[in-house]
């Protein structure tokens, strides 16, 4: 599975969820687009990853 450019090995039918947690993000700060489709929070817990996905991460960091 590609990360953010980056090639990594999870497991096939992980959801976003799991890999946010796995990578120590926090689901509440975090967008998630797989394969160019950006994936609604509501759909995170869904086991839709598999080891052909492109899954890009982004972080919100708010600030002063």
């Amino acid at each position: 599975m590609m990360i953010n450019g980056k090639e990594r090995n999870f497991d096939t039918g992980m959801t976003i969820c799991e890999l946010l947690k796995k990578l120590d993000l926090n689901e509440e700060k975090e967008v998630v687009e797989v394969n160019f489709t950006m994936i609604s929070r509501e759909k995170y817990k869904e086991p839709i990853l598999n080891k052909e996905n492109k899954v890009e991460i982004v972080s919100f960091v708010g600030g002063s």
